[in-house]
């Protein structure tokens, strides 16, 4: 039997709870920036070449992998992960929205899928040699748990603040969580600049692995802010009986995607975000491969490159968040989507072996990355029903926080086609033309009322 929470649900959230919040965001981007932006790629694509007989460090290698018998280029192995996870959390995503919405204790639910992921990242470090298999399932498992856990995480948000304070809330978890995953990766480079050796693929190999697991690390640490400082703020659905929560969570999924055929202006946000924020993604998690694969640039300049873009987006995420009061959240992101489109095409031709050029896009992707999430995000929440956050997050964050689907997959099928990855980025272009579009023809303000919410001042 449902019990009544009024009484239990804690009421306006205060600025230590915010912070609490503001810090999961922190904790969190250690592995969306260290493992996913930075490491990961080049490490599992070293990992997947030695593999497939390839010399460690050699520039070119036509070799292939066979994971469950499928012949797969090491090129290729990672964007296929990524979109293997990806496809997996379409069905554990909403699921786990569900749960977190039929419970009493979100908090154990954030805690439980923060340290799996953590926990599987921390185990990256018995992926040597020619552990491909080991490091793909690892990582499989990360991401999964990184999803789930930003989804009860971004489910908080409704509840910390009115319409009119959810783009700043929103901006100022974005800002801090790349301030957080900055700090860590500026660590991670003062690690390769002591330890790395020109020349000695190994130990480039080996301090790369380290720094993934300093991300898992950090991550379970900072966790520990959220689950001090945040209230349990239980949902409209959320039930005392705490031995059928899971299959309360079915239930109630089920008719919640009953239920979503009466809010189409919602689905066709959510959709025009899950088309315009693949390509982001899939953008942030090759750009490493790339400029190692294409450009040819060394380590070192990856993640110079990559702090700058931490730091900028820190500034972009609260500029852009400004510049939303002014003109409206949706405007905002939809001039972010230009610059996006701008940035694809002048990586295309960025020459090769030339940092400052690569130095240069990566600071005009900083400062518009943090604001055209953060803004996507305070967005979909104005577009949820009461009671529904965690649900309609799970579908939300199938496309979100390093998680994309068919970016990858389309870059490493032209990859495979074409064995240039200049052309496998172009393909991506067609995700924010497609995307933009889509977005500028939601009617915000009808969809939020229609949502049964009151639409802010501005939008």
């Amino acid at each position: 039997m449902a019990a009544s929470i009024t009484d239990a649900t804690p009421g306006r959230s205060t600025r230590a709870e915010r912070t609490g919040w503001y810090f999961y965001d922190w904790a969190m981007s250690a592995f969306s920036t260290t493992v996913i932006t930075v490491f990961l790629g080049p490490f599992l694509t070293s990992v997947a070449e030695q593999a497939a007989g390839c010399p460690l460090g050699a520039d070119d290698c036509a070799g292939s992998v066979h994971p469950l018998g499928i012949t797969v280029a090491a090129g290729s192995y990672f964007p296929y992960l990524v979109s293997l996870s990806v496809f997996l959390t379409v069905f554990v995503l909403p699921i786990m929205g569900a749960v977190a919405d039929r419970s009493l204790h979100k908090k154990r639910l954030l805690a439980a899928a923060a340290y799996t992921g953590a926990g599987a990242t921390v185990a990256m470090v018995f992926v040597t040699g020619e552990r491909y298999l080991l490091g793909g399932a690892l990582f499989v498992v990360a991401n999964i748990a990184f999803g789930a856990a930003v989804v009860v995480y971004n489910s908080f948000l409704p509840q910390l603040g009115g319409p009119d304070e959810r783009d700043a809330i929103s901006s100022r978890g974005w800002a801090l969580g790349y301030l957080g995953g900055g700090l860590l990766l500026l660590g991670n480079l003062v690690a390769v600049s002591a330890f790395a050796v020109d020349g000695d693929a190994q130990r480039t190999l080996d301090v790369a692995r380290w720094s993934i697991v300093s991300a898992g690390i950090w991550w379970a640490l900072f966790t520990l802010v959220p689950l001090r400082w945040l209230r349990e703020r239980p949902g409209a659905e959320a039930t005392e009986r705490r031995d059928n929560v899971l299959v309360d969570g079915f239930r109630q999924l089920r008719g919640t995607m009953r239920a979503m055929r009466a809010y189409p202006l919602t689905l066709f946000f959510l959709l025009a975000f899950l088309v315009y924020n693949d390509g982001i993604q899939t953008v942030i998690a090759l750009a490493s491969q790339y400029g190692t694969e294409e450009l040819r640039l060394d380590q070192t300049t990856l993640i110079i490159t990559i702090l700058l873009v931490q730091f900028l987006a820190f500034g972009g995420a609260l500029l852009l968040g400004g510049l939303a009061a002014r003109i409206g959240a949706r405007k905002t992101v939809l001039l972010s989507l230009v610059l996006w489109t701008a940035v694809v095409v002048a990586a295309f031709r960025l020459p090769a072996e030339a940092p400052v050029p690569f130095m240069v896009l990566g600071a005009a992707i900083g400062l518009v990355l943090g604001g055209s999430q953060a803004l996507s995000r305070s967005l979909f929440a104005q577009l949820i029903p009461a009671g529904k956050e965690g649900e309609y997050y799970g579908f939300y964050e199938i496309s979100d926080k390093g998680t994309s689907w068919l970016g990858p997959l389309a870059f490493g099928l032209v990859f495979q086609l074409t064995a240039s990855y200049r052309v496998g980025l172009v393909s991506l272009l067609i995700f924010f033309v497609i995307g933009f579009a889509l977005l500028a023809a939601v009617p915000m303000r009808r969809a939020i009322v229609a949502a049964g919410n009151t639409p802010p001042r501005v939008l």
